[in-house]
């Protein structure tokens, strides 16, 4: 448990950094330490929680959150995070999810357009709560804030500046985050479980102390694509890893 707390006070200190909650890379850790997967979601977000709250509170104290921006990405993300919550899934496509779920989301930080000024704004688009919802049916699905695909995808349609992307993001996460984890924890074969959660408590403190420490440092003492590039190197590894791991499984299931 140690070495997994370990796991994820990183996680979290390096997606807190670039102003992420880490929800993807808590998932693929559990899954490989071979936790009962229908708890894994349930962590994960729980996780997730702890490290986005503070960075959406910043973020709105700063003024940096567009609200009436950002409200079209939402309308149908938290109830597609939800009914994505409620999905029972099998263990095999949840594993096959999640790794191409960091695949990609590794690769979209890598590569990344020069952001915008902070001072642009665009008129609000159909695609919006098209590319919300989706995103936040995956993130219900796997235990995902989804605010790590959301922001390649806003940078890429010239959506506003970096602050504001950031704090869209931000708030995405943890929307989808609570709208996931009510849905996990509204079916019957997740409640049946929780009692079993008592062993994962070091977790918690772990994320919230490297949330904490990574929102410093992404504030004050690297590079913002450097910390982008270091937290795209560990998705890309747990991504490998988890792969393999979805081999074996089909390996096994033949």
């Amino acid at each position: 448990m140690i070495g997994l707390a370990l796991g994820f006070f990183v996680t979290a200190l390096l997606y807190a950094s670039v102003g992420f909650g880490g929800g993807s890379t808590y998932s693929a850790l559990l899954v490989l330490a071979k936790t009962d997967f229908h708890l894994v979601p349930v962590i994960s977000l729980m996780c997730n929680l702890l490290v986005v709250s503070v960075g959406t509170w910043r973020f709105a104290r700063a003024g940096q959150m567009p609200w009436r921006r950002a409200w079209p990405l939402f309308t149908l993300s938290v109830p597609l995070a939800w009914v994505g919550g409620r999905l029972a899934v099998s263990e095999l496509l949840f594993v096959g999810l999640l790794a191409v779920s960091l695949l990609v989301a590794g690769l979209a930080m890598l590569w990344q357009r020069k952001p915008l000024p902070d001072d642009t704004t665009s008129a609000p688009t159909w695609r919006e709560p098209i590319i919300g919802g989706l995103l936040g049916l995956l993130a219900g699905i796997v235990g995902i804030g989804g605010g790590i695909f959301l922001a390649p995808v806003l940078h890429l349609m010239r959506w506003g500046g970096a602050k504001a992307i950031a704090g869209t993001c931000a708030l995405f996460i943890l929307v989808n985050s609570i709208a996931g984890l009510a849905g996990q924890l509204a079916k019957p074969e997740t409640m049946s479980r929780l009692e079993t959660m008592g062993g994962y408590w070091l977790l918690f403190p772990a994320v919230a102390i490297g949330g904490l420490a990574g929102s410093v440092i992404g504030s004050t003492r690297l590079k913002p694509r450097h910390l982008a590039v270091m937290t795209a190197i560990l998705v890309l590894y747990v991504a490998g890893q988890l792969a393999l791991r979805f081999v074996h499984m089909l390996s096994t299931a033949a």
